[in-house]
């Protein structure tokens, strides 16, 4: 058994610990409080930000996006949508239900009548396409050019693999095929013919007649098609023999053949190369 002394001394060891246990847990929870009020503060800090920065994009004057686009293509919600007004779009549908192409700022102010102010805010999203845009330069590179700019055009018929190789879009592969059709036929009669040149486009065929042009045609006796025979005419470039039968064969049948059209009632006749068939026959 203890004493009175010891009794008195556990007692006051454990009002000791007690106190430091009550001291303990009150310092572990407001250190814990502190903690997570600093946590969301962060928190909230950064949810403020946030807010505060989607607020600053909200409030930003909204920028008017054009992308690239093609005039000639305008409806009437693209139209609305650029600012202009109905009759302007009206003046731009009427100006197409012609077949008429606008290819440049300066013939879509022209047919719209559009203001300046307009005209700078939207022609910079024009797209035209590449030929257009090539067309202009040639265009722009003749009006400074001599007006009598027809009279240094060069022969057709002399020109060489190489010097056709020196205009845009004419490469080793069209220049040579020209030069090739060139010799099958015995040299070109008129310039529609290289329409017959397989992979060359219209803008090409354009570009390569701005120099050169047929001057000196190869000399041609032109056959009757109503008088001509099977033979004379499969010599020409455009039949051969089984096609040559069969206009014969159609002008008996029909006693006589009225014009040019007339022959595409042939299922095998070339209707698309008509105007270049004519370089060779009559009617007469």
């Amino acid at each position: 058994m203890f004493n009175f002394k010891q009794q008195n001394g556990i007692f006051l060891l454990v009002i000791i610990i007690l106190v430091l246990s009550v001291i303990m847990y009150a310092v572990r929870n407001n250190y814990l409080n502190q903690f997570e009020n600093s946590i969301n503060n962060s928190e909230i800090s950064e949810i403020e930000k946030y807010i505060d920065s989607v607020k600053a994009q909200k409030n930003q004057p909204k920028k008017d996006t054009i992308y690239p686009f093609n005039p000639n293509y305008i409806n009437d919600y693209k139209g609305y949508v650029l600012g202009m007004s109905v009759e302007e779009i009206d003046r731009l549908k009427q100006f197409r239900a012609q077949n008429k192409w606008i290819n440049s700022k300066k013939d879509f102010q022209k047919v719209t009548q559009v203001s300046d102010s307009l005209l700078n805010k939207i022609a910079p999203s024009f797209k035209f396409p590449d030929w257009v845009i090539q067309q202009n330069k040639t265009s722009l590179s003749k009006n400074s050019s001599s007006l009598n700019q027809n009279s240094v055009k060069r022969d057709l018929n002399n020109v060489s693999k190489e010097e056709l190789e020196k205009i845009y879009g004419v490469g080793e592969k069209l220049s040579q095929r020209i030069i090739n059709y060139r010799l099958k036929i015995g040299g070109f009669v008129n310039d529609i013919q290289l329409k017959d040149i397989y992979g060359l486009n219209y803008e090409t065929r354009v570009k390569i007649l701005e120099k050169y042009t047929v001057l000196h045609a190869k000399p041609i006796t032109k056959f009757s098609i109503n008088k001509a025979s099977v033979i004379e005419l499969s010599e020409i470039i455009y039949f051969d023999y089984e096609l040559a039968r069969e206009i014969v064969e159609y002008r008996k049948l029909h006693e006589k053949i009225t014009s040019f059209e007339e022959l595409a009632k042939i299922e095998s006749f070339p209707a698309y190369k008509i105007d270049r068939i004519k370089l060779y026959l009559t009617i007469n």
